[in-house]
């Protein structure tokens, strides 16, 4: 005797399948199936089930798998727990895992793809680290960038809602995306994330194949799709295309999928595999079937048979329920009207069961701990053989009613016993709540909703609630319907769902309507969160510090969507209601900022940082509003105390290390950058600063590598293209620079960055008249570029252009950057002749901020870091000079700078 002891699930398999009877026809074809040679014109690839619910699709479904294991096949089952295909591949991996089968590089593939997609979806919420040089998002960027995110489904739940939006704006957000993915990812994970089934599929299939070879030479694969009217919209397309298209690789030869739901198939989308389909339609058991399953039953007395038969409608899950009852069977039949599932409890002689069987179908779903939670008596053996019922259902490891069966019995209990369906709910409101503290330890209290076992204990804990006191538990259900939006449209979406059950099952039209609207405010993916918090600031009857709350939200929906005025409008609102709401500054920071108003955003920072001091992500937003200020220093400082307590995510990194990079701090720069590529081994953005800062530190190998591999993400970004030329030009390879900005200019003829720097090369190279139109052109396209009519001033004057040369600086002193410009550099060259050193500095670095490559400030900022002892800074701003030939013939940057560092020390 085998010392290998069977679980419990493996027991109660083998006691349905031992039990199961009918459907003999469907299972027979299914067998003769799986005999034949793939070669076999008569043979069959997929096999779908459908019928009207209670009608026996899952146990077939569950006779079928276990058919096929018999024969020596490979054999997974998937049910409605998924929400993607990659979702259903990766539910296959798992179970062919647990029969010791590893898909090793498929689950390695998606890690990978969970990841990006995560980064991917977040992409809208970083700060404005645009890709092409200074470049803003247009006020629609935000919206069509959504439109992207539903195209390609990273918004859950918005396929079927992608053919509702405007196929322009879906086209235009969907390369948009694709270009910002290029900017992060390497192009294999751009793919991934864009369209990951052809990369997915192959793998998956192709270790499928060697998993079932394991097994033995012509094992042959059985997949099992069940509960396909939930699944199947987006399931159906991608196992159609395996068998018609190509397009995602060679399934396994021996490959039989079934698939089991209420509709039958679209038989326009399988119109080119149909040969391939063997449909099934169930219908309730025939008598003669019915009667088979009762005499198996031991129910032979002919009065018994005939209620049951009437009861049951002949639906096998009512008939195997029935019968599963000794009593039924033995002839009590008192009450010929009773429904089935009231024939079976009435039949139930044991109390404790029956009370049971009723306390059970409270919870939406079931393990032991659960009904313990609301059974009053000894829970261990009543669960054991709650799941040996018929209409109790595993999936993903829990128990779960049939609706058929769960729905009159939550009406039983309902109607039956008032008092102890509260009491019941309530002991379940509690336990949920007890489980859900315990695993709310040791997460941040502003994070909870993010912790996806805490939410969703949660979301049990406020069903039961609900159930039990409707009209009182609705106020705090709506508050966490405001957290739900806060985490996002899939906790809102689970947050509504949730709250429509409780209206069924309560047979609450309050909580119904509520939940039915929530869902229907929830359908447009591109609005976010935006008409849900409407209905509940409408709605809702929230007290002020609930609708505070509402109103940060939504401005933060808005300001993601594009909708800044309605955001900003928001945030107004709320602070009209908290003045002190340190959330509702942030949010109206961090819009002022995208709209370019960055003294008001650092208005509002401040003071958020007065109410709530040291809050990570609003010292970060402050970093970066200072940084894009052109306060260096006051970014670095910020974005130290931020990522000192404990923000380690990519872009404050990369944030920080730019503003070190101007700061002349380069080797503090580049450990930055290297921590935020690190954490991001994609990040464009970070990659060219780091190039910017290999370029500075005359590492031309170092920024080229770092040049080629963002190239390689993202080949068509102008971007790279400019940055590869600088390294080139400050490396003195003039020509290979020219070829470069050429590329640039290639792929966006408008890029006036661009053309200023090829320019540099050009007239370096001995090519002024070509400089100077790249300057001309540069200028036309930008009329208040002021560096590049500095540079065309410097090489008029060079020519004896004096006149023009005056012009240039002029337009350059008038433009609003140029004039800001020049009254900061004079004031701040005051205070370094009056030693204030840091003020000057900052004072210089706005300037600089304002007008790159203005001289007077360089020349101002370069003596000052020298009397601070700042070397590497002032290495950094003669660098600056001599690419625009400031400096005296003859000597380098360096040379020059030992000069002035001595000659100062000596004085």
């Amino acid at each position: 005797m085998s010392g290998h002891r069977k679980s419990l699930r493996q027991v109660l398999e083998d006691r349905r399948g031992a039990r199961f009877v009918g459907r003999a026809e469907e299972i027979g074809l299914y067998r003769r199936n799986v005999r034949l040679p793939v070669e076999d014109p008569d043979r069959r690839f997929v096999f779908h089930v459908h019928g009207s619910a209670g009608v026996g699709k899952t146990s077939l479904v569950h006779r079928m798998r276990a058919a096929a294991a018999e024969q020596g096949a490979l054999a997974a089952y998937v049910d409605d727990s998924v929400n993607s295909v990659p979702d259903a591949m990766a539910a296959v991996s798992a179970d062919v895992a647990r029969q010791g089968h590893r898909l090793k590089e498929f689950d390695r593939l998606m890690a990978t793809y969970r990841q990006r997609r995560h980064e991917a979806a977040s992409l809208v919420e970083d700060p404005d680290q645009s890709l092409t040089a200074g470049a803003g998002p247009s006020a629609g960027h935000l919206t069509v960038a959504r439109a992207g995110l539903m195209a390609v489904s990273l918004i859950p739940g918005a396929g079927a809602l992608a053919g509702a939006i405007d196929p322009a704006q879906l086209a235009e957000g969907t390369e948009r995306l694709r270009a910002q993915l290029s900017s992060r990812f390497r192009q294999d994970d751009v793919q991934l994330v864009m369209d990951p089934l052809p990369l997915m599929s192959p793998v998956f299939l192709a270790e499928l194949e060697q998993a079932a070879a394991a097994l033995h030479r012509d094992a042959h694969v059985a997949l099992f799709f069940d509960t396909y009217e939930r699944t199947g919209a987006f399931l159906d397309p991608w196992l159609a295309a395996l068998f018609a298209v190509g397009r995602y690789g060679e399934p396994p030869a021996g490959l039989v999928v079934t698939t089991a739901g209420r509709r039958r198939l679209d038989r326009v989308l399988w119109a080119d595999s149909i040969d391939l389909v063997a449909e099934l339609h169930l219908t309730p058991f025939t008598e003669a079937e019915a009667r088979e399953l009762l005499t198996a039953r031991g129910i032979v007395d002919e009065a018994v048979v005939r209620d049951v038969l009437r009861l049951s409608g002949r639906l096998p899950v009512l008939l195997t329920t029935l019968a599963a009852n000794p009593a039924t069977a033995a002839g009590a039949v008192d009450d010929p009207s009773a429904t089935a599932v009231e024939r079976f409890l009435d039949g139930e002689r044991d109390h404790a069961r029956r009370d049971a069987a009723l306390d059970g179908a409270l919870p939406r779903r079931l393990n032991e701990d659960v009904f313990a939670a609301v059974v009053e008596q000894d829970a261990t053996d009543l669960f054991r053989w709650l799941r040996t019922m018929p209409f109790a259902e595993e999936r993903a490891g829990l128990t779960v009613y049939h609706d058929v069966v769960r729905t009159p019995m939550l009406r039983l209990r309902r109607a039956g016993s008032p008092q102890r369906w509260i009491a019941g709910h309530e002991r379940l409101a509690d336990a949920f709540a007890r489980w859900a503290a315990a695993a709310a330890a040791g997460i941040d209290e502003r994070r909870l909703w993010a912790a996806e076992n805490w939410r969703e204990l949660r979301l049990e804990e406020t069903y039961h609630r609900l159930c039990a006191q409707p009209r009182v538990a609705l106020p705090g259900a709506l508050r966490d319907g405001i957290a739900a939006c806060r985490e996002g449209t899939a906790a809102a979406r689970a947050w509504a769902r949730m709250l429509a059950q409780a209206g069924d099952d309560a047979d609450s039209a309050l909580l119904r309507g509520w939940g039915h609207d929530g869902l229907a405010a929830l359908a447009d993916e591109s609005r976010l969160g935006i008409d849900l918090l409407g209905m509940l600031l409408q709605r809702g009857a929230l007290d002020t510090a609930a609708r505070v709350d509402a109103l940060v939200v939504r401005a933060r929906d808005l300001h993601n969507a594009g909708e800044y005025e309605a955001a900003l409008a928001d945030s107004r609102r709320a602070l009209d209601l908290d003045p002190a709401s340190a959330p509702a500054l942030h949010g109206r920071a961090r819009t002022l900022r995208r709209l370019g108003d960055l003294d008001a955003a650092l208005a509002d920072l401040d003071r958020a940082l007065e109410i709530e001091p040291d809050v990570p992500w609003t010292l970060a937003e402050r970093g970066e509003v200072h940084r894009l200020a052109g306060r260096y220093e006051e970014a670095v400082a910020d974005l130290d105390r931020a990522i000192g307590a404990g923000l380690d995510h990519h872009w404050p990194y990369a944030g920080r290390g730019h503003a070190l990079l101007r700061l002349g701090r380069t080797g503090e720069a580049l450990a930055d950058l290297d921590r935020a590529v690190e954490l991001k081994p994609g990040y464009v953005w970070a990659l060219l600063r780091r190039a910017r800062a290999r370029t500075l530190r005359g590492d031309v190998t170092g920024a080229l590598g770092d040049l080629n591999r963002a190239g390689a993400l993202a080949p068509d970004n102008p971007w790279i293209a400019g940055e590869r030329g600088d390294a080139y030009r400050f490396a003195g390879r003039y020509e290979e620079a020219v070829e470069q900005y050429d590329r640039a200019l290639e792929l966006d003829p408008s890029y006036a960055w661009a053309l200023g720097s090829r320019a540099m090369a050009l007239d370096a190279a001995g090519r002024t008249r070509q400089a100077v139109a790249d300057l001309d052109r540069a200028i036309t396209i930008e009329p208040d570029y002021a560096w590049a009519m500095l540079r065309r001033a410097e090489i008029r004057e060079r020519l004896g252009d004096t006149a023009g040369a005056r012009d240039d600086r002029a337009r350059a002193e008038a433009t609003s950057g140029g004039r800001e410009a020049r009254d900061l550099a004079a004031r701040g060259a005051a205070h370094a002749l009056a030693g204030r050193h840091e003020e000057a500095l900052a004072d210089l670095d706005r300037a600089l901020a304002l007008a790159p490559g203005h001289r007077p400030a360089l020349w101002t900022r370069v003596g000052t870091n020298l009397a601070l002892g700042r070397t590497q800074q002032a290495l950094a701003d003669l660098a600056e000079l001599n690419r625009s030939r400031a400096l005296p013939p003859g000597e380098t940057y360096r040379q020059y700078a030992d000069g002035m560092y001595t000659s100062r020390h000596q004085s």
